[in-house]
C-alpha cells in the first residue's frame, strides 16, 4: 500500500510540474475531497476534480499563467497517506510575487487520489496574492 501510495502521489507531482493534466486527471479520483487554506479566491473546499481543476485554473489566470511548482523538497508516508513538503513560484500582473512552502497531505485509495489537505507557510500572504 505504502508503494503504491507514494508513486500515486509522486507521478501526480511530477504531472504537476510538466503540466500533464491528462496525467493529473488520471491520478485523481472523479470525487477527490480537497481542502485549500486560507480566506481569498481559490479557497476552500472543492469535492470534485472538476471543482480542482477550476480553482487551479483560477490560480493561473490570477498569476499571467507563472504559478509553478518549482521544488519537491520531502515526501514522507504513513500508510495510504503521503505529506510533501513543495515550493511554488508565481507573479501576478502587478509584479506580486508568490515565493512560498506548502505542505500537502494526499491520500491514496485504489490507484487515485481521494482526499487532498494543503497547508500554507504563511496563510496571510496567500490570502493577499490570492485576494478576492
Amino acid at each position: 500500500m505504502e508503494n503504491q501510495a507514494m508513486n500515486v502521489v509522486t507521478e501526480f507531482l511530477t504531472a504537476v510540474q510538466k503540466g500533464n493534466t491528462a496525467k493529473l486527471g488520471a491520478l485523481l479520483h472523479p470525487e477527490v475531497k480537497w481542502s485549500q487554506p486560507g480566506d481569498n479566491v481559490v479557497s476552500g473546499f472543492k469535492s470534485n476534480a472538476d471543482e480542482v481543476f477550476q480553482m487551479v485554473g483560477q490560480m493561473f489566470e490570477l498569476s499571467s499563467n507563472t504559478l509553478a511548482l518549482t521544488e519537491i523538497k520531502v515526501l514522507a508516508e504513513n500508510g495510504n497517506s503521503i505529506a510533501c513538503l513543495v515550493h511554488w513560484k508565481a507573479i501576478r500582473p502587478n509584479g506580486q510575487v508568490l515565493d512560498i512552502d506548502n505542505i500537502d497531505v494526499y491520500t491514496v485509495g485504489n490507484g487515485l487520489i481521494n482526499n487532498v489537505v494543503v497547508y500554507s507557510e504563511d496563510i496571510d500572504f496567500e490570502n493577499e496574492f490570492w485576494r478576492r
